[in-house]
């Protein structure tokens, strides 16, 4: 019980009940003015972050009255929802997220396993009630795609999805192969969370090297007579963004610049975190080396995080989209270690 009420304690103070309120009562203050809705998605996204926060207040001050009342059973049950909240406190936690997974060697069949994990994601997100929009995408030779980039919109969506980042492995028998040979294949999954303010990651004009050219469809004709894809390179870091799928290029430039300012952060933390390393553990960057997951579906059935040792013999759930118990896993195993996720 002392254990309990001590976990419960931490939650609740990590949670920040009164920041909460606090919150709560400037959208609610905001949302009376006329002017609230003018842009309406972005009033859509502000009444969405009003709804999770009046119930992640609720459920602290009913985690509360459980304590006070004894009520431990429950209390755990709770607990152990909001726990997954409170680990969620980095700096871009709360915010949508940007997602691209990428095929890597062995041809058809990583292109095939893209593909696979793009529905994964797909449905984790829906059962999460959450939105999702793809902004890049390169279609496989054969089957499956090269690469694909999409964007995450929902609350916390990049705290719950940043641990997805690394390399995923599939070991199946070869569904494109006449003998049905044993085949491993490998993709590597980027996350990046969406930074609302430009400032953050400060893009200057004259380094940019823009390029416009026509978006293609499966089997490489061309959708359009115009050329709306883009592709952007920030001259000083080399860091190179497309971005085709919407009709017009000036959305394509948003969605590229969109991009590009996550990734510049992303080097900016990468590079904090090499120095910090000593201090706060081994940090270790989304590369090809780095795997983190995989999926034996031959011949055997299994998916084993790496990192956690959390596996499941469900294949076909995970691959459904039932992803909720990898990702508290991740969420647990780091924060109790004190390391940088």
């Amino acid at each position: 019980m002392d254990d309990l009420k001590q976990r419960a304690q931490e939650a609740i103070a990590k949670l920040d009940l009164k920041e909460k309120q606090e919150k709560i009562q400037k959208i609610e203050a905001e949302s009376a003015s006329p002017a609230f809705w003018q842009n309406p998605q972005e009033g859509s996204k502000k009444m969405q972050e009003l709804s999770e926060l009046q119930k992640e207040a609720s459920d602290v001050i009913k985690l509360q009255d459980l304590l006070a009342s004894d009520h431990l059973e429950e209390a755990e049950e709770l607990l152990g929802k909001l726990e997954v909240t409170a680990f969620l406190s980095g700096s871009h936690d709360e915010s949508d997220a940007i997602v691209s997974i990428h095929a890597g060697q062995g041809g058809v069949e990583a292109m095939d396993w893209s593909e696979m994990l793009y529905r994964m994601y797909m449905r984790y997100v829906e059962s999460k009630g959450w939105k999702w929009e793809e902004i890049d995408h390169s279609p496989g030779d054969e089957a499956g795609i090269k690469s694909v980039t999409f964007t995450v919109s929902g609350h916390f969506a990049y705290g719950f999805l940043k641990g997805e980042a690394g390399v995923h492995r599939l070991v199946r028998q070869s569904p494109f192969n006449a003998d049905k040979l044993r085949q491993t294949s490998f993709a590597l999954v980027e996350v990046l969370p969406v930074i609302e303010d430009a400032g953050e990651s400060e893009i200057r004009e004259e380094d940019l090297d823009w390029e416009f050219y026509r978006a293609s469809s499966h089997g490489g004709q061309n959708v359009q007579k115009v050329s709306t894809a883009v592709r952007l390179k920030h001259k000083p870091t080399g860091v190179i963004v497309t971005c085709q799928t919407e009709r017009y290029q000036a959305q394509n430039r948003e969605n590229a610049l969109k991009i590009l300012r996550a990734k510049l952060w992303l080097l900016a933390e990468e590079k904090t975190k090499q120095e910090e390393k000593k201090l706060k553990g081994e940090y270790k960057m989304a590369s090809w080396g780095n795997q983190i997951r995989s999926y034996v579906l031959h011949p055997y059935h299994l998916v084993k995080d790496l990192r956690t040792d959390y596996e499941t013999s469900d294949t076909d759930g995970v691959l459904d989209g039932k992803l909720e118990e990898f990702i508290v896993a991740y969420l647990k195993n780091f924060n109790k270690k004190g390391m940088v996720v």
